[in-house]
């Protein structure tokens, strides 16, 4: 009799000890599956013990993790005890799929099975979606769809791999409400680029900046080299198995080298550390009009013009480029009508000696060009229209492109799905050998979120790249429609050094006391 006393006194210590220790509980009972062990022990790691740890002292963690680390499993544990020592205590795992988040509640299960008797809760609810524990506690599988998590009354809101979400920013929103009454919040992935919330919130988490109305991110950084049974040669096979960029990805921890963003991040990261510079002066209402250099009458410019939809959803564009140096000069971003922007390209074109004009002519870009011919500007770039994508070399020689077959060319440059990956593949090309010289961090700021995107380059969901298609376009026609038909503007050093031969010289000077009117 005694000795039974003594058995359920033992255990009720345990059970205290475990409702105060979780890394102890954890390490001591449940079990989890091993793809080639079976059903094993689960022996926390000292990094695994230093997570779980900060899960216990913060409300909101941000996990930014190596794969294979075994945080999702260290997750679902965590939630179990929860769950045991918390009546009520309601767990919702929103992850990429139903079938991802559905296998941390299947971990779960896992170790409710293998807990001793006296610490297994009892289920009331069995499915694969959902287990509710005979306390009230709940723990339930979503998939990512944007109304998850909506109207939930939650004790812990998991999000596993967030920033491979799409709707990620929808849940999140949608999640804050609930979580600003008091639940808790464990936001984990690898990283997938610098076009996403993830990188946000975990970039915020760093430098310390708090969300509205919440209590700060604690951020956890998981690199591979925590894990105790990996080593160098571990990485190095990884990037075997994978490729190097998959392999950073899924490896390092690294924004910049992981993602599908068009231009490299490690590149981009090089331009914002080298040439990104504050304008020496800024222009127009909002001073939106950036320059950096101002004309010299000795240069050659390219004026580029993206002109937005209208519908408030992107912005027009001006990029001004030193066509001899590859140089960008000057800048403009922001909303205007299309007429008015027809005006104040002009002006940007005759102050930068004449510049070759070049406007994107699609849907009501036609308004923009028109407003340049109605104002008689000389320098407009024609295209010709042909059906290989191509730009005749010869259309714009230094006689200008006062040429007689106007009517076998269009005014403008139309970006097609014959054109657009010419320019989006001469982008890359300028970027990856570092020839052009940008200043802008808006400009950064949008090739950081140029990404590939259902096999087409363009801006990830609710950033905009119209900066960077105006510098694409800009390019394309440098290397294609500003040279002679023997010697062009290529990439090589020394047909830069000899540009000055080959391209477009302007017609007339500019006053030195003109001053932009828009």
């Amino acid at each position: 009799m005694s000795e039974k006393i003594d058995l359920k006194e033992l255990q009720k210590q345990e059970l205290i000890r475990c409702s105060q220790d979780y890394v102890h509980a954890i390490k001591s009972y449940p079990k989890i599956e091993h793809p080639k062990k079976g059903k094993i022990p689960f022996n926390l790691y000292p990094f695994q013990e230093k997570t779980l740890r900060e899960f216990q002292q913060h409300r909101f963690n941000i996990v930014l993790k190596s794969r294979q680390m075994g945080i999702s499993t260290l997750v679902a544990a965590y939630a179990l005890f929860q769950m045991i020592f918390n009546p009520n205590y309601k767990v919702l795992v929103i992850a990429t799929n139903q079938d991802v988040a559905m296998n941390l509640i299947h971990k779960v299960k896992i170790m409710i099975d293998t807990l001793p008797s006296w610490l297994r809760p009892r289920i009331t609810e069995n499915n694969k979606l959902k287990v509710t524990l005979s306390n009230g506690s709940t723990i339930k599988a979503s998939s990512s769809n944007e109304n998850a998590g909506r109207s939930e009354a939650l004790s812990l809101l998991v999000i596993d791999e967030a920033a491979f979400i799409y709707s990620f920013e929808s849940i999140w929103t949608a999640a804050q409400m609930t979580l600003a009454t008091g639940g808790d919040a464990i936001i984990l992935s690898t990283p997938n680029g610098v076009d996403n919330l993830f990188h946000k919130l975990y970039s915020d988490a760093e430098t310390g900046i708090v969300p509205e109305g919440l209590d700060g991110f604690n951020p956890i950084n998981l690199k591979w080299d925590l894990h105790p049974e990996r080593d160098q040669k571990w990485r190095d096979n990884q990037t075997l198995q994978l490729g190097a960029k998959q392999a950073a990805q899924e490896c390092d921890c690294d924004f910049l080298t992981s993602g599908h963003s068009v231009i490299d991040g490690e590149i981009i990261k090089w331009y914002e550390d080298n040439h990104v510079t504050e304008p020496i002066e800024k222009r127009w209402e909002g001073q939106t009009f950036w320059i950096w250099e101002r004309p010299d009458i000795s240069k050659t410019y390219e004026i580029i013009v993206d002109v937005a939809r209208g519908d408030g959803s992107d912005e027009s564009t001006i990029q001004v480029i030193d066509v001899v140096a590859c140089e960008q000069v000057a800048e403009y971003a922001g909303h205007m009508d299309t007429r008015q922007l027809g005006r104040a390209a002009v002006a940007v074109a005759t102050e930068y000696n004449q510049g070759l004009l070049v406007i994107e002519n699609k849907n009501i870009g036609w308004d923009t060009v028109q407003e340049a011919i109605d104002l008689e500007y000389k320098n407009l770039y024609y295209s010709l229209k042909s059906n290989d994508g191509y730009i005749d070399p010869q259309v714009h020689l230094p006689k200008g492109n006062d040429l007689l077959n106007k009517k076998d060319m269009t005014p403008g440059f139309t970006t097609d799905t014959r054109t657009r990956p010419l320019v989006i593949n001469k982008l890359e090309t300028y970027f990856r050998n570092k020839v052009i010289i940008v200043h802008s961090k808006r400009l950064i700021n949008q090739l950081y979120v140029f990404i590939w995107l259902n096999q087409k380059a363009q801006a990830a969901r609710g950033r905009l790249d119209d900066l960077v298609m105006a510098l694409g376009i800009g390019l394309y026609v440098r290397d294609t429609a500003l040279k002679l038909r023997e010697l062009g503007l290529d990439l090589t050093k020394t047909t830069l050094e000899h540009t000055h031969k080959t391209v477009y010289k302007p017609t007339a000077q500019v006053d030195p006391n003109y001053q932009m009117m828009v």
